[in-house]
């Protein structure tokens, strides 16, 4: 693994968006915002139940990444169950990777009590169920999967993330392309989607700030029967690479056109919404030309929620995974040690036992965790995913990402980029 960006290098390689993002994230660390949080008591009051929702794509485009997702969102239930003090109630809803369908299913969890959820995932149902229902009405989300930049400008009290926003993964993949790859030239294919534009923006903010030229950015809609003419004008003027933002549904048909009738040989980089290992197969194609970038799971947590996903589920975990499994903690630990379900309490829960400045606890020590934040003592969860430091727009002060090649076996790490 090479460490190959840190925080200072991509500061002078960030586009406008970029920038604008990352603006709250790069403030100094001791003159932090104060976000008009209660302060909690020393004894927290004693709750007898926890809960919390877990609102994922169980099914539609993302559905294949949005199961596991929800299954991870849903581990620390049946983890704990018996070994701590409280009652645990996780709810899941799909969002069916609708817009529509999130906000409603996202209402039913606020209209049940919920004061926290895990998720959305997708960056266009996260982004207007953060808006309108967590903000309104004082629900504490940690999004594991959501990356859209505009996310960082939602209220950081009720909205947070464990997984890094696309404004660090657009410079690691521009760096990749231009600086690995040797392009010069680029085009870009996304969803027309806040995740597909946000990525695609700045990705190609940071690409002419490597010194590369950016020739198509074409926007497509997701699921449709063929994506021929699209390809068409995105490689026209035949660029020396295609960054391609999409979901596995609609992915899948892309390069099943791309394959069939354009040139195989252009290289093509996909993000963390393409990260799967069925893709080639169900492609029918080695996908040998294309390699990509994703958020990394680095937490010091990593190896015991691998196993504990694993006796559970009977597989691996995969992307986003371990930053659910984190996002649930983080919201049990929080309503403990706020001793409360009202939103501000557990909003200001999650930094107490999120941030730097209290006893190490993670994955493998939660029930001495959860009696810490119970009996009101200073914790630091550092989780599967990363250690989780959150800034005052709820993201993440630091990030890793995989890069990764596809095979006709699936994909394989081949390097990081930490930032």
């Amino acid at each position: 693994m090479r460490q190959r960006i840190n925080r200072r290098t991509v500061l002078s390689g960030i586009g406008a968006a970029g920038l604008a993002a990352l603006a709250g994230c790069l403030e100094g660390d001791d003159d932090e915002e104060d976000l008009g949080l209660p302060d909690l008591p020393d004894e927290p009051d004693e709750i007898d139940e926890l809960r919390i929702g877990v609102l994922a794509p169980v099914t539609g485009d993302l559905g294949d990444l949005g199961g596991p997702i929800a299954d991870a969102g849903e581990l620390p239930g049946e983890q704990l169950a018996g070994e701590i003090d409280w009652d645990i109630d996780i709810r899941v809803e799909d969002t069916e990777t609708l817009t529509d369908v999130g906000v409603d299913r996202a209402q039913a969890l606020a209209d049940a009590g919920y004061p926290s959820v895990t998720g959305a995932a997708a960056s266009d149902v996260t982004l207007p169920v953060s808006q309108d229902i967590y903000v309104e009405e004082e629900i504490v989300g940690i999004s594991p999967a959501s990356t859209a930049p505009e996310i960082t400008e939602v209220d950081g009290r009720y909205m947070l993330r464990t997984t890094p926003s696309d404004a660090l993964q657009g410079v690691a993949a521009a760096e990749v392309a231009f600086q690995d790859e040797g392009a010069e030239t680029a085009a870009t294919f996304h969803l027309n989607d806040a995740y597909g534009e946000g990525l695609s923006t700045e990705f190609a903010a940071a690409f002419e700030d490597e010194g590369g030229e950016i020739l198509t950015e074409e926007a497509f809609e997701p699921e449709q029967p063929s994506y021929d003419s699209e390809l068409e004008v995105v490689l026209e003027e035949e660029p020396d690479l295609l960054y391609v933002v999409a979901f596995p549904d609609s992915g899948e048909q892309i390069f099943r056109d791309f394959y069939e009738s354009f040139d195989l040989d252009i290289p093509v980089m996909v993000p963390d919404g393409l990260q799967e290992n069925d893709l080639p197969a169900n492609v029918d194609n080695p996908m040998e030309n294309v390699l990509g970038t994703a958020p990394s799971p680095t937490g010091p947590g990593l190896d015991t929620f691998t196993e504990l996903y694993n006796d559970e589920f009977g597989r691996d975990p995969g992307v986003f995974n371990a930053e659910a499994y984190d996002a649930t903690i983080l919201h049990m630990l929080a309503q403990v040690r706020a001793g409360s379900h009202e939103g501000p309490e557990v909003a200001a829960g999650v930094r107490e036992v999120a941030n730097p400045g209290g006893e190490v606890v993670g994955p493998d020590n939660l029930d001495e965790a959860f009696e810490m934040a119970a009996n009101g003592e200073e914790i630091e969860y550092q989780g599967a995913s990363s250690e989780i430091e959150f800034d005052e727009n709820g993201d993440l002060a630091t990030a890793t990402f995989d890069i990764f090649e596809f095979s006709a076996d699936g994909y394989t790490v081949t390097d990081s980029i930490e930032m």
